[in-house]
């Protein structure tokens, strides 16, 4: 059971979140927190040896929410202090985070990939198959992406499951994204209208790493957004011949005219020869 108490900020450390503070986010937490107050306490855990016990206490989750009670120069917040080490801290962050419907694409990306990973460091490595043949230590239907894909599917309208990515096909994209999209292209969106776009961050992690930072230095050096660029970089399409497109309309509709109308057709063609003689 959770204790809920009112702790001074300047005692929380925050170490580096999965999901980084996004300064326009946190000065609308801001105004909400100055005209409703907070609704919903952060979460904390007791950590008394922390930076020589000065910070007895570790943010597992409300990021955004502290950071605007910090912008209204609050001292104190309320808080509930959870018993967890800090796999159990990132699994609660995780949670909280994924299921949020302002979470943009990249950041679920990350969130998936890393609640896969935190899962995986608890009860072994996920591994397709039936479980007794593969000998792994948690069967993978016990996996939360696995229950997370069953809820999708069974619980869910199609819309919703897409809209918060836990679809089995979404999970795959986004596991994706995550593992293939390069440090620099995630900082380079993050913040954009590109970072909520799924299927533009996955036709960019589909590219080599090179290619990826040539899109990313061509951002910095022009000034321009990720679809800009993606539209620079990609090739014209080939001019076709308008006599070699009539020739391919004319060749299908030989092959689907049966032998009376090729005949018609034939005889067209030579009235057309002798009347140009």
């Amino acid at each position: 059971m959770a204790e809920v108490k009112s702790i001074p900020i300047s005692q929380i450390h925050v170490p580096p979140r999965l999901r980084e503070v996004e300064e326009d986010h946190a000065r609308a937490i801001a105004l909400s927190l100055e005209a409703h107050g907070l609704i919903n306490p952060i979460t904390l855990r007791y950590a008394p040896a922390k930076n020589k016990g000065t910070t007895p206490y570790i943010l597992v989750a409300g990021a955004h929410r502290l950071a605007g009670a910090t912008i209204l120069g609050w001292t104190e917040i309320e808080a509930a202090i959870i018993e967890a080490d800090q796999s159990e801290a990132q699994l609660v962050e995780i949670c909280e985070n994924l299921f949020r419907n302002e979470l943009s694409a990249l950041d679920r990306a990350i969130f998936v990939a890393s609640y896969r990973d935190v899962w995986e460091q608890a009860h072994g490595k996920i591994r397709a198959g039936r479980p007794e043949k593969s000998g792994q230590v948690g069967p993978i239907s016990d996996s939360p992406l696995d229950l997370i894909s069953k809820e999708a599917g069974s619980g869910f309208s199609e819309h919703i499951a897409e809209r918060m990515g836990v679809s089995v096909r979404n999970i795959k994209r986004l596991g994706q994204i995550a593992k293939s999209l390069s440090p620099a292209v995630r900082a380079a969106v993050r913040g954009t209208a590109a970072a909520d776009n799924q299927s533009l961050l996955l036709s960019v992690a589909k590219r080599p790493p090179a290619e990826q930072q040539a899109i990313v230095s061509t951002m910095q050096a022009a000034q321009l957004d990720l679809p800009t660029v993606l539209r620079q970089i990609k090739p014209a399409p080939a001019k076709v011949d308008p006599q070699e497109a009539i020739f391919a309309t004319l060749s299908a509709a030989w092959k689907k005219a049966d032998e009376a109308t090729r005949a018609r057709f034939i005889d067209h063609i030579q009235q057309k020869k002798a009347a140009a003689k």
